[in-house]
């Protein structure tokens, strides 16, 4: 394999986090840029990037971008309160907008030979209307407005121009640790739980009837992307992946509970966007007892209230259509690994406690 230079463009962010972990700790050459480097990742060097001011991208490209081999663009744009922003058209211009300014002064680069893009189940309307089971790559596009779609057409032209390939990803919910995350799951749920465990309360499911759904943990999905790199079968290629498994909130909530030492309380619908982000002084004093680090709860929730609700179906009464990817196309490219999901909740709620994010539930 020649010698590679990869560039992780939202590096702060779960995917890019996790990415630049693997590099560091498998020695690739990785340049990490986001707008707000992250406060708790050790020795990895971060770069400040604003994706809307095209002069720093030009400067960038000419400067810590030079050389580049692979890019891995992993930035998104999402408006506050999350959901209402999925069909909002200043939010797809702005996504592409962004990505235009990153690679439009990369076109003049000798050595940029690969791209590699993040979608995800929206591309099959799941969030519109029911999707076809299962959700295969090479379906036709579903006929919604998406900055997926914007974003690939603009890669595809680059391609034609440049030489460069790409391989689309499109990833189940992931799950992994960020700061300030707008989709993180595992923030949701572990400061649910902590603030619940410290009030003395039961881990009481808090959604209506959920959906069959499957997840993809950020360290598989971070490896998926490196085995991609230089491998025929991924060029101009998209892809879907997952843990390998399914399940369903309801159901997974006995074996969370057992991670977070809790007992399991009666179903109780509540919106937590509506109630939890009042909680910020009952927060600082769960940060004080545990020496956690000094995060507010928004900082280490971000948006994911609101993305929380959607999942737990905190709104409906009725069980939602199953949102379910075919990954046979990945595993005949040659990608294998797979990870239980409840294994995935007890490995990641270890290391958020071991990062002092979170409490360490189980001592």
């Amino acid at each position: 394999m020649s010698k590679q230079k990869v560039a992780v463009i939202g590096a702060s962010g779960v995917v890019g986090r996790a990415l630049m972990e693997r590099f560091r700790d498998e020695d690739v050459e990785a340049v990490a840029l986001s707008r707000r480097p992250p406060a708790d990742l050790e020795g990895i060097e971060f770069h400040s990037l604003d994706l809307l001011n095209r002069d720093a991208c030009k400067q960038c490209a000419s400067s810590l971008l030079a050389g580049t081999t692979h890019l891995v663009y992993a930035a998104l744009y999402e408006k506050p309160g999350l959901i209402a922003g999925w069909r909002d058209q200043d939010q797809m211009q702005t996504n592409l907008t962004m990505l235009r300014n990153l690679l439009d002064p990369l076109k003049r680069s000798s050595n940029l030979s690969h791209v590699t893009l993040l979608q995800g189940t929206k591309a099959y309307g799941a969030h519109v209307e029911p999707m076809k089971i299962p959700g295969i790559e090479s379906e036709p596009r579903h006929p919604h407005e998406n900055f997926y779609w914007l974003q690939e057409d603009a890669l595809t032209d680059y391609g034609k121009e440049t030489g460069w390939t790409h391989t689309i990803w499109r990833p189940q919910v992931i799950f992994g640790h960020a700061l300030h995350a707008p989709m993180n799951m595992l923030a949701a749920v572990g400061t649910y739980a902590a603030l619940q465990k410290e009030a003395g309360l039961p881990f009481t499911y808090p959604g209506g009837p959920s959906a069959i759904s499957e997840a993809i943990d950020a360290d598989l999905l971070a490896a998926a992307i490196h085995f991609s790199f230089d491998q025929q079968a991924f060029r101009n290629q998209t892809f879907n992946i997952t843990n390998g498994d399914a399940f369903r909130w309801q159901d997974s909530w006995s074996a969370l509970a057992d991670v977070f030492d809790m007992e399991i309380g009666e179903p109780k619908r509540q919106f937590l966007s509506e109630s939890f982000y009042e909680r910020e002084e009952d927060w600082r004093q769960i940060v004080k007892k545990h020496n956690l680090k000094p995060y507010a709860l928004r900082e280490v929730v971000g948006d994911s209230y609101y993305y929380a609700d959607a999942m737990f179906n905190a709104y409906g009464t009725s069980k939602p259509p199953p949102a379910l990817l075919s990954t046979i196309k990945l595993r005949q490219a040659g990608f294998h690994e797979c990870i239980d999901t409840t294994a995935m909740f007890r490995k990641w709620f270890a290391k958020l406690g071991q990062l002092k994010v979170l409490p360490v539930f189980r001592h």
